[in-house]
């Protein structure tokens, strides 16, 4: 039997999901806090941030290499928060940016089901290259990957480009070229870096919106923390059912050795807010979809 959307989505129709799954960025951003950014350190970053923001989300992304057997393990997830399992191997050096991705041999499509994991997630790293029919193509293998075992597919493209690029235009191009793959749930990047103007945030998101034909949510990357409620909001009122993100919640805890307090002190407000957000201006996912 397939899971559908509500399996990730609030009472609303709206998705309010957190994201997890960095994986070398992650270990770069608490080395800048911590002298020991070690494997130890980033599981237990991670196992905070799903005990104490699980309850609160309506999903919740994971990658296999970091606190996902202790979190299935220990049931840290309420069923009111869907669990997603990143399928994506990251082509990233240490330190830097993540250059290419491809499908994870290496994760277990069969057993995360039954482990109660309801979506898979796949990054890929669009640009406007000879590599282009490749992504497509890793894109489709990918939807049908989760579609084969009745899981759900989030696909996360992120643009680049050389320096100067059209990056807004690059969003919408790569929304119409792998947004038509069938995948179920589409996770975009915030145009202008959520730095423009509410109504040009907005209208960018209406092109991404066109050229979608499943439900959308904004990912945080890029975006300043403060500036991501606001950016969520205008991308609602462009077309976006929710969001999935991780920087913007979770980012002011890094430097505290047990995030917990910090967690519940800057992080669920700040969810909570966002919640609100969503579910005033996101568009219920069965609406796009019946569009």
């Amino acid at each position: 039997m397939n899971i559908g959307l509500d399996a990730l989505a609030r009472t609303s129709g709206t998705f309010l999901m957190v994201a997890m799954d960095q994986r070398e960025s992650l270990r770069t951003m608490l080395a800048e806090h911590h002298d020991d950014a070690d494997d130890e350190r980033m599981v237990r970053f991670k196992l905070a941030v799903a005990r104490e923001l699980g309850p609160f989300a309506s999903g919740f992304l994971i990658d296999r290499h970091y606190g996902y057997d202790e979190l299935v393990r220990d049931r840290l997830l309420p069923p009111s928060c869907g669990l997603i399992l990143a399928a994506d191997e990251l082509e990233q050096p240490p330190g830097g940016v993540v250059q290419d991705t491809d499908l994870d041999t290496g994760a277990d499509a069969a057993a995360a089901r039954e482990n109660g994991v309801v979506a898979l997630k796949l990054l890929i790293v669009w640009r406007d290259d000879e590599q282009r029919p490749r992504r497509v193509d890793t894109a489709q293998r990918f939807v049908e990957l989760a579609r084969s075992y009745g899981l759900l597919s989030v696909l996360e493209p992120v643009v680049r480009g050389p320096a100067g690029f059209d990056r807004e235009s690059a969003i919408v191009e790569a929304a119409a070229e792998l947004g038509v793959v069938g995948c179920d749930l589409y996770k975009c990047e915030v145009p202008t870096h959520g730095g423009g103007r509410p109504e040009v945030i907005t209208e960018w998101c209406r092109r991404i919106d066109d050229a979608v034909p499943c439900p959308w949510v904004v990912l945080s990357q890029g975006v300043d923390p403060e500036r991501y409620p606001a950016a969520v909001e205008a991308a609602c009122r462009g077309g976006a059912s929710g969001m999935l993100a991780g920087r913007a919640v979770w980012t002011a805890t890094l430097g505290a050795d047990d995030p917990t307090q910090l967690l519940r002190e800057r992080s669920v407000p700040r969810l909570q807010q966002l919640a609100a957000i969503v579910d005033a201006h996101g568009r219920p996912w069965r609406e796009k979809a019946a569009a």
